[in-house]
């Protein structure tokens, strides 16, 4: 399939790739990539044309948004690529029970965290885009 044939995803507005590119494996010694493999990968994509990456705060402890921030980074590519990331698993600390699942406290850490090592900053909606329908009124 061609990665150009992009699509809006659900009603965001993001104009994606058909294919997300999937970063489980990427800083994962035992059973992953290799950090330059996981770099041949990542170039390929978005050579091929794909601009959605997912990875999540857990996968490598925390090592595949390190290693995809920086080849993000690297190639000054960040408005260019649609990034998620997923935040609701423990966040490693015995006995605080907020450092896992969906709660207040949870998100702002694991935002905060993959921020960090994504290189990146949050971006928000300021303005309504009236080419965006089906959110409603304002």
């Amino acid at each position: 399939m061609n990665l150009t044939a992009f699509h809006t995803l659900g009603r965001s507005g993001l104009i994606v790739s058909p294919f997300t590119l999937g970063t489980m494996t990427f800083g994962n010694s035992r059973w992953g990539a290799p950090d330059e493999v996981s770099e041949s990968i990542f170039h390929a994509y978005v050579d091929a044309g794909g601009n959605f990456i997912d990875t999540a705060d857990v996968y490598a402890k925390g090592r595949s948004e390190e290693l995809t921030g920086g080849y993000i980074r690297g190639r000054s590519l960040r408005d260019q690529l649609v990034l998620a990331t997923k935040f609701t698993f423990h966040g490693g600390e015995p006995g605080n029970p907020n450092a896992g699942g969906n709660g207040r406290k949870n998100m702002h850490r694991a935002i905060e965290g993959s921020l960090r090592r994504l290189q990146t900053i949050l971006d928000k909606l300021r303005r309504w885009d009236k080419s965006q329908v089906g959110f409603g009124k304002w």
